[in-house]
């Protein structure tokens, strides 16, 4: 990679003409690429301090089959970033999704390096040669009208109860890890000849249909870019879509034209809950809501009660309360 310094007045340069409202200060940037990476380990560092000067929150992962991520700050901030990434020719090419948001989306930031930058735990699966054929958004209605296709969410449940494409099977996993075993015992995927997978912006939809094709699948099919690309595209009155789609940042969810949803985020389990859910006896603002709430400890509530109390104390006196860096103590000699 090059030098983060230099991209930076890159980025101011570029700022201006994003076509971002005016009105919108943090712009939000969803990347991911599949690409050996046996460096992977030593890029964290520079990509962190790249991130910290411009003041870019959000997550990174790293791991030797690619990059996956989502990053939020000043528009010229994130645009330094995505020009400092791309200064490695195998990222040259490195796509990304962009929204806007009057409020910033992410309060922390974390370069991780892992295993996998999307787990399913199967060996040995390599979107990049495997993956399935991509279907372009204007497409995608096209695909979901052929009778002979089996068409399927590979989101997590809570996702999928947010909102999904019309006749998708919900394969109801928890994780992701758990869709090989549902894809090995699933009669419905055997029952036509061809097999269509979504997710949110694309990346799990590339591993799950790798891993579908390695394990004899002819034809497989995926929705490029994700939900995100078709509600930004396809106009709501030709939408297929229903609901809204949760997102993994602060905005919670989106609609159409990527415009932020009503849904928020239970602040204990990190799942989302509509205004029908808030009217649950189990949904305690910050501690529980009904999905959680059976498994919280008494000790627990009273922890995130506390933290919701200090919370609102910073809120009544204008000051951070959440992303505010920790200063660590000397230990007294």
């Amino acid at each position: 990679m090059g030098k983060c310094a230099a991209i930076f007045s890159f980025g101011l340069r570029s700022a201006g003409a994003t076509g971002a409202p005016v009105m919108s200060e943090f712009l939000t940037a969803a990347l991911y690429k599949f690409v050996a990476l046996p460096d992977y380990a030593s890029l964290r560092q520079p990509l962190l301090a790249c991130c910290q000067q411009h003041e870019v929150k959000g997550t990174v992962l790293l791991a030797a089959e690619g990059i996956n991520g989502t990053i939020a700050g000043p528009v010229q901030g994130v645009r330094a970033v995505l020009q400092f990434l791309r200064s490695d020719p195998r990222f040259a090419d490195l796509a990304h999704k962009e929204s806007y948001s009057p409020k910033p989306p992410f309060y922390r930031l974390k370069v991780r390096l892992k295993k996998e930058i999307v787990t399913l735990g199967v060996p040995g699966i390599d979107p990049s040669t495997l993956a399935g054929t991509y279907v372009k958004a204007e497409d995608w209605n096209r695909l979901l009208d052929d009778p002979d296709v089996v068409v399927v969410d590979v989101r997590n449940e809570y996702e999928v109860a947010a909102g999904t494409f019309e006749r998708a099977l919900n394969p109801h996993t928890r994780s992701f890890s758990e869709l090989p075993e549902w894809v090995r015992n699933e009669p419905a995927l055997r029952a036509k000849p061809k097999v269509a997978m979504f997710c949110t912006g694309g990346i799990r939809c590339e591993k799950s249909t790798a891993f579908l094709r390695s394990a004899g699948f002819a034809e497989v099919y995926h929705l490029q870019g994700g939900i995100l690309k078709y509600l930004e595209t396809v106009p709501p009155e030709q939408s297929r879509w229903q609901g809204e789609c949760f997102v993994f940042d602060e905005r919670v969810s989106v609609v159409h034209g990527l415009k932020p949803g009503t849904l928020e985020l239970c602040r204990s389990c990190r799942q989302p809950v509509s205004e029908l859910d808030k009217q649950s006896p189990h949904y305690i603002d910050g501690v529980s809501c009904h999905r959680c709430v059976a498994t919280k400890t008494e000790a627990q509530k009273r922890s995130r009660m506390e933290r919701q109390k200090q919370m609102r104390l910073a809120r009544e006196r204008n000051q951070p309360h959440i992303g505010v860096p920790i200063v660590k103590k000397a230990k007294a000699e």
